[in-house]
């Protein structure tokens, strides 16, 4: 039995933009406001006191339509990243990572980039750009370009992109990186419409998929959509990969797959 047919591959980790659930969300947001007007109102109007009792029940019944929508969407495991972002993100490195992962938004669908030079050279998947001349890169603190598509290495799923800026922060690439079980790693992303997320995880081992010419690596990793293109990050502050998918290992479980740095070099080098 081929690899690919006994470890499910996900490679679609692009965010597809839900223009349905983003109006319920404003509505919410709108219902919320209003609601909170309604109540200064009352404690405007001294003859007429607004029953305590009453603030509270609208509340509990406020939170959990909201709730209950929110959950409709994110699983509670997914909701975990949250806390562990806010844990890492407490680093000064992380946060100076942070700057350089950027969101990359092509026709109506989103994923992660991340910047690998000053003057606005940009890494992704080539499967959040394709069909795509120019898309739009957005930088944590520097605001939102343009970015030309100026290479593809379908091959191995990577783009370069360039967008016109100076003095961009940016990430650096390690030199002939090892893959050894059990390192730790984190990589950094926009999954599941949250931006800036910051995760850890571990190399399992180099794995050569059905139909590539090239291993990629696996690690224990809670991967999600819209961590196409996340950088992975050695304890070195290095980019040693570029997340493209997540499968299901008949031995691992759920783990994440990532390209490994020096494809990108010797493809670039190579000219593919």
């Amino acid at each position: 039995m081929e690899e690919r047919e006994r470890n499910q591959v996900d490679s679609d980790l692009i965010e597809q933009i839900d223009e349905e659930e983003m109006h319920e969300l404003v509505r919410q947001a709108q219902d919320a406001a209003l609601f909170d007007a309604e109540l200064k109102k009352a404690d405007e109007k001294p003859a007429r006191r607004f029953p305590r009792w009453l603030f509270w029940l609208i509340s509990g019944v406020f939170l959990f339509s909201t709730f209950s929508f929110v959950f409709q969407i994110y699983s509670i495991p997914a909701i975990e990243f949250l806390a562990a972002s806010a844990r890492l993100s407490a680093d000064e490195k992380i946060k100076e990572y942070k700057a350089s992962v950027v969101t990359i938004a092509a026709g109506d669908s989103k994923g992660t980039g991340f910047s690998i030079s000053s003057d606005g050279k940009i890494l992704t998947n080539y499967h959040v750009v394709e069909g795509n001349k120019q898309v739009m890169v957005d930088f944590p603190d520097d605001g939102i370009y343009m970015g030309d598509v100026v290479a593809t290495y379908e091959e191995i799923d990577l783009a370069l992109l360039d967008v016109n800026g100076n003095d961009l922060p940016y990430l650096e690439l390690a030199e002939q990186p090892d893959y050894i079980e059990n390192d730790s790693v984190i990589f950094i992303g926009n999954p599941l419409r949250f931006h800036g997320i910051a995760n850890e995880g571990s190399i399992i081992h180099p794995i050569r998929l059905s139909g590539w010419e090239e291993d990629t690596v696996m690690m224990k990793a809670p991967v999600y959509r819209g961590n196409s293109g996340s950088p992975v990050i050695n304890e070195g502050g290095q980019v040693i990969g570029v997340v493209f998918a997540k499968m299901k290992h008949e031995d691992y479980g759920k783990v994440g797959l990532f390209v490994p740095i020096e494809s990108f070099r010797m493809a670039k080098e190579q000219g593919k």
